[in-house]
């Protein structure tokens, strides 16, 4: 039997929630292992990286969402591969994937940080959720320092919140566009890894029901941020990511979904 593979998180990230969404995909055996931040580095220094997902297999260590997503790839059946096998079509959802990866997702997390670290209450159940209680007692004191560091290595402000924002409505009206002629996917005829990427990488702004890891619930948000995310969720795209978590992402847990003391088994 196949030994599960660590898989070190913090729940309420959406690169997080790209990965753990591939996993769930192809049944790839994982404990999720959630943590306080930033104390996921105690984790995941010694592994050789700052930040997370990382995922420790019985052979390697992958510090990367996107190295994870190619790793698992080459494990995963024919019929849920998420790398097409044409050469032209390849290049066309490595492209999109670069894409998410490197704006979408950094411009969500900008955005969605400035509204969320104004309630600590609301922190306190995204960060502490799942991970070990000696982490959750030490969460009202780290929790300043914290947001002070997500502020200053996010750039996280109002003015670049809003910023963002247009940005992200940017991106999402590009993807409108794509998705304008009545197709079902991003690129060919099959669910990829640039469907994966876009759905999850965009998921702060839509807030899907049937996301993998731990969202608010909409009325826990603030009043402009919940315009803000109807607006995006009446575009093609917003509408195209619920479908997406809605028709290929779990809509329940396993039932050997569990979490305890800060380990979540799949």
């Amino acid at each position: 039997m196949k030994t599960a593979a660590r898989f070190i998180t913090f729940q309420i990230s959406h690169y997080c929630e790209k990965v753990r969404w591939a996993m769930d995909r192809v049944g790839f055996p994982y404990v999720e292992e959630c943590y306080l931040p930033p104390l996921h580095r105690l984790k995941t220094k010694p592994l050789g990286g700052t930040s997370v997902p990382v995922l420790v297999t019985e052979t390697k260590v992958l510090q990367d969402s996107k190295d994870i997503l190619a790793y698992l790839d080459t494990i995963a059946p024919d019929h849920l591969k998420l790398y097409p096998d044409s050469f032209s079509l390849l290049q066309e959802v490595q492209t999109l994937e670069a894409q998410f990866n490197t704006k979408l997702g950094v411009l969500t997390r900008q955005w969605g940080y400035f509204y969320a670290l104004q309630n600590s209450q609301l922190m306190q159940k995204m960060w502490c959720e799942g991970v070990p209680i000696w982490q959750q007692l030490l969460f009202p004191i780290l929790f300043p320092l914290t947001r002070r560091l997500v502020y200053s290595s996010y750039n996280v402000n109002r003015e670049s919140a809003l910023a963002a924002y247009r940005q992200i409505q940017q991106i999402f009206a590009a993807v409108s566009d794509r998705l304008a002629d009545g197709r079902k996917y991003l690129v060919g005829n099959c669910f990829s890894a640039a469907d994966l990427v876009f759905a999850s990488l965009a998921a702060p702004g839509i807030v899907p029901p049937e996301y993998g890891g731990l969202f608010p619930e909409l009325n826990q948000l603030p009043d402009e941020m919940v315009e803000q995310i109807q607006t995006l969720r009446e575009t093609i795209a917003g509408q195209f990511v619920l479908r997406l978590y809605r028709e290929e992402r779990y809509s329940e847990k396993p039932e050997s979904f569990t979490i305890s003391d800060g380990f979540r088994t799949t």
